[in-house]
């Protein structure tokens, strides 16, 4: 859609202006905006849940547009996680949310919205989660809020928003091999830092950013967060409309909205894709990039392959490219999670689960588990861990002496057989 206006807009300002029933909105405007979708999971929802109820409302505003994904401590990891999922799943049945997800119908969640089809272009998607800014891969605002706004949101379908300014990020060039989308938003942030884009809109664009599978952008819009950002967003291209199709979705279903060609940035920065090697965040932030071949010296103790990040089917599809008809170093743990029971299903249709099997991996059912330091892989006591994960803050994945580097699923891979930080041959 273009603009309406007669003034230049950023996909961002669009978005946001047709949410609000304007045809313009400011940057650096407060805007009151109509969501399509607010999502929340089994940490948050039970917060949102509490303040939704203070209102003394008897129906959210509407059950099909309230997401509830138990993907964080599910299956249930002890007696507490168990309270929060059955108070989640009362509130679901109560209010009759359509979009409720139990145990064997679940994935993670960011995962798991858009291969449900409730992320689509142009929608305007609040979570309960920092990492729901995914579903600009699908050239949709999203992003992440507390949990009293997403009560609130759950009450009356608006929420406020800031307008933000936009940086754009063009990649051009031809991608080394087996680099990924994790290792172009790993150099991105290397290079702008964990604030680089504070409250901002980050629009990817360029001949790199087309040639990428939907699953590499998922993975970029999903870490954007991780540069401070508000949005993440690429275009609608034939990629995106195949992706839609793929899960039922016409055309008719969505809008798209693209930024003017006289739109004004804040800052547009140029990279050449052919000098992104393959990389690693060293602790303790996911600003701090290095080159995964001068790492070869840190030894590991873990290798996690999954996440909202990195767990779709092309990320273990790469996992078992290199991991296949061999053995994972026998003084590692390698745990791999498939992030939705889709995903689960079809990797084991193709054989990447037995295989995983037979190299010595374990191999989990959907949850987002070792990521935050839940369960399914918490480290002990000065431990190391190799993790195509969002996040390596100090203690992220347990004792705070344990150290997490990020990576993408070739490098977790490589590492997995070798027992230290390692890249694939090529």
């Amino acid at each position: 859609m273009g603009s309406q206006s007669n003034k230049p807009q950023t996909m961002a300002q669009k978005i946001l202006a047709y949410h609000c029933g304007k045809e313009f909105a400011e940057e650096g405007e407060i805007v009151n905006a109509n969501v399509d979708l607010v999502l929340g999971n089994d940490i948050t929802m039970p917060l949102a849940i509490w303040e939704f109820k203070k209102v003394g409302l008897k129906k959210v505003f509407d059950v099909n547009k309230i997401a509830i994904v138990p993907d964080h401590f599910t299956p249930n990891k002890d007696i507490k996680s168990a309270e929060q999922a059955k108070l989640i799943r009362i509130f679901a049945r109560e209010y009759n949310i359509k979009n409720y997800f139990e145990v064997g119908c679940m994935g993670i969640e960011h995962a798991l919205i858009p291969e449900a089809g409730l992320a689509v272009p142009g929608n305007l998607i609040i979570g309960a989660d920092s990492h729901t800014c995914t579903y600009g891969a699908l050239g949709a605002l999203s992003t992440g809020m507390g949990s009293t706004d997403i009560g609130m949101a759950m009450a009356t379908g608006k929420t406020w928003f800031m307008v933000p300014k936009t940086i754009k990020f063009n990649f051009n060039g031809k991608l080394n091999k087996w680099v990924s989308g994790k290792d172009l938003i790993l150099y991105l942030i290397g290079k702008i830092g964990v604030d680089g884009a504070l409250y901002k809109s980050m629009e990817f664009t360029g001949s790199t950013i087309s040639g990428l599978s939907m699953d590499s952008r998922f993975t970029m819009a999903n870490m954007a967060i991780e540069a401070g950002a508000k949005f993440g967003v690429f275009n609608v291209d034939l990629k995106t409309k195949e992706f839609l199709r793929g899960i039922g979705k016409k055309e008719s279903d969505f809008s798209i909205f693209k930024s003017d060609e006289n739109a004004e940035y804040e800052k547009v920065y140029d990279f050449n894709a052919g000098e992104v090697d393959l990389l690693v965040a060293a602790p303790h932030l996911p600003s701090n990039v290095k080159k995964a071949k001068d790492l070869g010296d840190v030894e590991i103790d873990q290798v996690v392959i999954g996440s909202c990040t990195n767990g779709r089917l092309e990320d273990l599809k790469v996992a078992n490219d290199i991991i296949a008809g061999k053995k994972v170093n026998k003084n590692i743990r390698v745990i791999i999670i498939p992030a939705t029971q889709k995903i689960y299903l079809d990797a084991l249709k193709a054989g990447f689960v037995e295989n995983f099997v037979k190299a010595g991996c374990v191999v989990s059912t959907p949850t987002c588990g070792p990521c935050l330091g839940g369960h399914m892989g918490i480290l002990a006591e000065g431990e190391r861990a190799l993790s195509t994960t969002n996040r390596n803050f100090v203690g992220r994945m347990g004792h705070p002496t344990s150290e997490v580097y990020l990576a993408g699923p070739a490098v977790a891979a490589a590492s997995a057989l070798t027992g230290r930080i390692s890249i694939p041959e090529r």
